[in-house]
């Protein structure tokens, strides 16, 4: 099954580690095959990695980003999540288990999708870290 991309003027994608940026007209992509895409709307800056979530989040992120070193993170990225398992009650607890299960099968956007609403509740109890631009549930742009 095919997916389509339809992308804002001058948004960003990265598609299998290579940064892309749409020209200056909204335009659509049909991706044919896998590959490894993410939008800049779902990218974490690294100084918003300052809890434990979106600690685990810029780990998934930077597996998906960066195939080279996928193992090492990917397994940084599994410690992580180890650790956020006892700190969430049943009904978020899921949302641990299903992103560590989408990391060990190289899913990592959808683990990415199963921490928005951890990242949610993070921000309620902790409050948005500093350089975060947007509240928790909405995503963090990345900057370059």
């Amino acid at each position: 099954m095919a997916l389509n991309l339809t992308l804002k003027p001058y948004e960003r994608i990265v598609v299998n580690g290579c940064m892309m940026r749409n020209g200056g007209r909204k335009s659509t992509l049909t991706i044919e095959n896998r590959a490894d895409i993410i939008r800049e709307t779902d990218l974490l800056k690294p100084e918003a990695a300052a809890t434990p979530v979106r600690a685990a989040y810029f780990l998934i992120q930077s597996a998906l980003i960066y195939p080279e070193r996928r193992d090492k993170l990917a397994s940084a990225a599994q410690q992580q999540l180890a650790k956020l398992a006892t700190a969430f009650g049943t009904e978020l607890r899921s949302h641990v288990f299903e992103a560590a299960n989408n990391v060990s099968q190289s899913e990592y956007f959808a683990a990415l999708r199963q921490l928005r609403p951890l990242i949610k509740r993070e921000d309620e109890v902790l409050g948005p870290p500093p350089g975060s631009e947007v509240s928790a549930g909405d995503q963090t742009r990345i900057s370059t």
